[in-house]
């Protein structure tokens, strides 16, 4: 059985996936929702990828290097063992200027012996839609470009010999060397000592970055790789938050449920701004919520779904015909065309951030103003639309509903609304706000509640469970004591969960049943099953859903039923989100414990 074994690295500009047999399979440049350089992960024969091939290998082993985005793998062989250091180049300049360039630097560490290899460096451009050639350059680098379509190029610098490397020749590694992969020609030489100390620049950028992420009592190492992948996720000359790095990883193999994720989802990005804030980092929730007021430059701008990295508005999707698809999971798509959707639940959960920045910085006179004016916008937005039905959490293709979750998230909205009011003293829209929330709560406490279930369904009038309808607890609208949201929480869990993983919703779609867990879900459930008291079960569901990544620690956004194997999108922003959000609520209710026993012994 195939699992997702690969690790990611990246610099905030664009990032690539190593397996755990060191090849590079998957990295698109300049930026993340380029057209791909490497993508055998999509087509095994075509894709185009950068092999390590040892000659006499016993046995290969992977691990990140501690609290970095800096990849290690290790080829012991009959002939001596050597190391490859993979990593995209993330470091501050002398002029507080962030060096991130469309560079992948593999770093060959000789550790003793005389290993012996060949480098199978097969690049495949724009998608690998036409040929690519390979030619070496009188300046003493290999030059990849494309001879037909759009004109694509590519550049490697190698302390190995180029005809070595295009011929597939033996190499014997007897000192350290390196392999530079760049979308743009260097204007430097390229040597070793230059690329080591971009590596250790790198480094020490990221055990910086690390430091500041809060230590928690318990899933440590968990939780600060999910952070280091969620920083990944963030494209720094935006703001923007990718919900995946991916496009078309199945959510079932050889099913056609394959989308391209390479986008900033509202929700998603919000949702990963307010837990690395949590965290400790403060600077990606500044340039997220300056991504939005660029995309919402004017009162009347109707807010998206989702947006392209750079604020693209239109992501038309098409697909990529002559790639055969993971695991020949066609079809491969680029673009998204869910931006057209309406999906109500966004409002609610971006004021939500909002109101955690307003809470917790103190933001300059003209953001607190531009935020204020996108606050009173989105309020006019729900005030006209919370009554009307949307495809919902999931995107469904389908016909448009009321979603319990879009209503819940609707009423967060007024909530996080008349909270912002209140904190800037303005008491007319307080008061206006109270009155729009109440008539939602009441609106939603009739409608989504089912007497014969006993429980909060998917949308009103419905028997369905979805498992969204289990945030209505971490966004305030329900306490965790209260008996309607635990009769919620066990009726969901009898009908979603399967051999201990969650299904979001089981009634027909547009694809029928899905096969695979929806990775966030079981998270929301255990999540779910601590608030409502049961917190053993909770704790021992989570370290099993633990278990499931790879052997890096990272999540896709699928676990299949029956093997366990992860599937979709990877690595899923919303999966570490999750690992972050349960680790935090265990160590709060920690943190509560201690301080209660402290209360009582001083007392």
């Amino acid at each position: 059985m195939k699992n997702l074994n690969y690790g990611i690295i990246g610099n905030c500009r664009s990032a690539a996936l190593i397996s755990e047999k060191g090849s590079l399979d998957w990295v698109c440049l300049p930026q993340f929702d380029s057209s791909s350089a490497f993508a055998k992960i999509l087509d095994q024969e075509i894709g185009g990828s950068f092999e390590i091939v040892p000659e006499n290998l016993l046995e290969i082993k992977q691990e990140y290097r501690s609290k970095t985005n800096i990849l290690k793998t290790r080829f012991e062989c009959v002939d001596g063992v050597f190391e490859v250091l993979d990593f995209m180049p993330r470091f501050l300049t002398d002029d507080k200027e962030y060096y991130a360039p469309p560079d992948v630097i593999r770093f060959f560490r000789l550790v003793y012996g005389k290993p012996t290899f060949k480098l199978k460096y097969d690049p495949k451009l724009d998608y690998a839609r036409n040929q690519t050639e390979n030619l070496i350059s009188e300046e003493g680098f290999i030059k990849s470009f494309t001879t037909k379509g759009n004109y694509d190029s590519l550049y490697l610098y190698s302390s190995f010999d180029n005809r070595a490397i295009l011929d597939g020749e033996v190499i014997s590694l007897v000192k350290n060397e390196f392999c530079l992969i760049s979308y743009n020609q260097k204007l430097l030489k390229q040597d070793i000592e230059r690329v080591y100390l971009k590596l250790q620049r790198t480094k020490t950028y990221w055990l910086n970055w690390s430091e500041k992420t809060k230590i928690l009592p318990e899933y440590n190492e968990q939780v600060t790789r999910s952070a280091l992948v969620l920083k990944l996720l963030s494209y720094q000359k935006s703001g923007a938050v990718l919900a995946a790095l991916t496009t078309s990883l199945p959510e079932t193999i050889g099913e056609v449920r394959n989308w391209d994720y390479r986008f900033c989802w509202i929700r998603d990005g919000s949702m990963v701004v307010k837990i690395l804030t949590q965290l400790g980092h403060y600077n990606v929730a500044r340039r997220y919520l300056k991504f939005i007021m660029d995309i919402i430059p004017e009162k009347k701008e109707k807010i998206q779904i989702m947006y392209g990295i750079n604020g693209e508005k239109k992501l038309s999707e098409f697909e990529l015909d002559h790639l055969s698809g993971y695991e020949g999971s066609k079809p491969v798509r680029v673009g998204n065309a869910a931006y057209k959707q309406k999906q109500n639940d966004i409002y609610g959960i971006l004021l939500d951030l909002i109101h955690q920045h307003f809470e917790m910085f103190e933001t300059s006179l003209e953001h607190s103003e531009e935020l204020w004016t996108i606050v009173r916008s989105i309020v006019k937005v729900v005030e006209e639309n919370w009554k009307k039905p949307d495809r919902g959490i999931w995107e469904i293709r389908g016909r448009s509903l009321h979603f319990t979750f879009s209503k819940v998230m609707c009423w967060v909205a007024f909530d996080r609304a008349v909270k912002i009011a209140s904190l800037l003293k303005r008491d007319y829209y307080m008061a206006k706000w109270k009155v729009l929330r109440h008539s939602v709560k009441d609106d939603i406490l009739k409608k989504a509640w089912s007497e014969k279930k006993q429980a909060f369904t998917q949308y009103y009038g419905s028997e369905d469970m979805d498992a969204s309808v289990l945030l209505m607890e971490p966004y305030g609208f329900i306490d965790g004591k209260d008996e309607k949201f635990k009769s919620t929480v066990l009726t969901i869990q009898k009908e979603l969960e399967h051999d201990g993983l969650m299904y979001r919703y089981k009634n027909q779609d547009d694809f029928g049943t899905p096969k695979s867990a929806f990775t966030i879900c079981s998270f929301w459930m255990i999540n779910s099953l601590f608030k409502i008291g049961k917190k053993k079960e909770a704790k021992e569901k989570f370290e099993k859903l633990l278990t499931y990544s790879n052997h890096l620690g990272l999540f896709a956004e699928d676990i299949d039923f029956a093997t366990k194997r992860m599937l979709g999108n990877f690595p899923q922003a919303y999966s570490h989100l999750a690992i972050v959000e349960t680790a935090l609520n265990f160590s709060n209710f920690s943190m509560d414990d201690e301080e209660n026993l402290l209360d009582q012994l001083t007392s």
